[in-house]
């Protein structure tokens, strides 16, 4: 009687479904990482992060609204002639700063703007004001060089410098009264610096004025991004004396 042969052993079960968990477990985290992330959006980041993977992943350049938004302005000042008086560029935050010189744009001593500079400061309103740019804000900057002013109404730099910036926004805020856009006034922010941050060295070592570097230093900076400058406070609403009052339901 021959007998069977027993039964052979389980075949080994190998761990290559372990790569795949590790994967999908990896992918899950990283989905709720970004989801988490997502619920307090810093929006300037989002569009870098977008732009960058879209340029990864289909190697196609998508233009965000920042890219949109800082050509139509390049357009503008070379249409308008003023691209010697006006410097576009960016801060370290990401924010498209327009450097106005104060020369070009206000009379002597003066927070009034010189008529030369309304059609351009118009024509900046038009772009910054479109509905499409309704999530950017502006915050506007005075600067001055060291030369001591006071005059009845500008007593020192500081009051100079505050009230530049406080004429751009004022002329932002105007031209948006009968338009059909607006930049709304809680978007804006007017910050006078005097003489604290200059550009360049204001004097030699002799203590002698740089006359170029003074000119330099008074300008007024519109730094245009996202990042938010007032929160809308919701008011609770009273009832109408005539509104019935609500039932709870049982």
């Amino acid at each position: 009687m021959v007998l069977p042969p027993p039964p052979s052993a389980d075949p080994e079960v190998g761990e290559e479904w372990m790569t795949t968990y590790a994967d999908a477990i990896t992918l899950l985290m990283a989905f709720f990482v970004l989801f988490f992330s997502f619920s307090r959006v810093d929006l300037e980041i989002f569009d870098k992060v977008s732009k960058g993977l879209s340029a990864s992943i289909s190697k196609v350049k998508k233009e965000t609204q920042q890219d949109e938004l800082q050509e139509n302005l390049k357009d503008i000042i070379l249409n308008q002639g003023a691209d010697e008086v006006v410097k576009m560029g960016t801060d370290a935050q990401g924010s498209i700063t327009l450097e106005l010189s104060s020369g070009a744009f206000f009379k002597p001593g003066s927070a009034e703007l010189q008529d030369q500079a309304i059609p351009v400061l118009k024509n900046m309103f038009r772009e910054l004001a479109s509905p499409l740019y309704n999530q950017f804000n502006l915050n506007i900057e005075g600067h001055t060089d060291d030369q001591p002013i006071k005059t009845s109404r500008f007593p020192s730099n500081w009051e100079l410098s505050a009230g530049r910036a406080s004429t751009v926004v004022r002329f932002f805020e105007t031209e948006g009264k009968d338009g059909e856009n607006k930049i709304e006034s809680n978007r804006m922010r007017a910050i006078g610096y005097g003489q604290t941050q200059p550009k360049l060295a204001n004097r030699n070592v002799a203590g002698e004025p740089i006359e170029e570097n003074q000119i330099a230093n008074r300008r007024v900076i519109i730094r245009v991004n996202r990042k938010q400058i007032y929160t809308r406070i919701k008011i609770p609403k009273f009832r109408r004396p005539n509104e019935p009052v609500p039932r709870k339901a049982n």
